[in-house]
Order: C-alpha cells, then sequence, then structure tokens
C-alpha cells in the first residue's frame, strides 16, 4: 500500500510542477493553496453541526454561506468577508517622471467603426 501511496504522491507532485512551468508566465491561473482538515459531523438540538479545527482561523459566531454543488460537494465562506484595503504608501512616488497626456494628443482620426456600417440589403421580398 505505501509504494501506490508514494507513486500516487509522486505523480501529483510533477503534475502540479508541470503546471507551474505552463502557468508560471500567468500566476493568476495557479491553483490555489489548498490545505486538508479533518472535521466531524454531530447532532445539535435537531440539526446537524459541523465542527471546525481550530487551525482555519473561524471566530466563534461567524456567520458564513455554504454551498452545495450536486448534493456532494459543501463549501462555505464568510457571509461578509472584510474590504480588502488599497495601501497607498506602498506605491506611492513608483512611477516617477510621468507627465499628463497634452490635450492635443487626445484628437482621434475619425473612422468608420463596424456597428455605423450600414446594414446590407436582403435580396429578394419577404411575404410574397
Amino acid at each position: 500500500m505505501g509504494k501506490v501511496h508514494d507513486k500516487a504522491e509522486g505523480a501529483r507532485q510533477a503534475y502540479r510542477a508541470s503546471l507551474d512551468r505552463v502557468l508560471g508566465s500567468a500566476p493568476w491561473l495557479k491553483a490555489k493553496d489548498v490545505k486538508h482538515f479533518k472535521a466531524k459531523v454531530f447532532k445539535s438540538g435537531n440539526s446537524l453541526a459541523l465542527r471546525l479545527p481550530a487551525g482555519l482561523g473561524l471566530a466563534a459566531g461567524t456567520e458564513m454561506d455554504l454551498r452545495v454543488e450536486n448534493g456532494e460537494h459543501y463549501s462555505f465562506e464568510p457571509s461578509e468577508s472584510p474590504k480588502r484595503k488599497f495601501n497607498v504608501a506602498k506605491v506611492w512616488g513608483a512611477a516617477t517622471g510621468l507627465e499628463l497626456i497634452k490635450p492635443e494628443d487626445r484628437i482621434f482620426e475619425e473612422r468608420k467603426l463596424t456597428w455605423d456600417q450600414d446594414e446590407p440589403e436582403e435580396s429578394g421580398t419577404k411575404g410574397e
């Protein structure tokens, strides 16, 4: 059993390495870091509850959205995730030497656009 498991794990690592080579220039396409945890379902009153490990970093009482896909895959996330903040201090002054575009450089030549073209006439007449 150990050899089969090691072989499967080796195949998974090789697959991930090949994806890293292919998607290296497109980091937004890379698979997210996935962690696996064991959780236990138990009865709580008339409902079922899922005991989640503390390693997830969730606070008690956090309202969650649960998504069920095809009746067999479950995922959940906080109902209102905290808003991401942009730190201007990290980029302030990074683009030195930029100048505003001059008004004369904002003028474009008129050209015919595809949606401005005349529609082709239909041959024949309708209803005859």
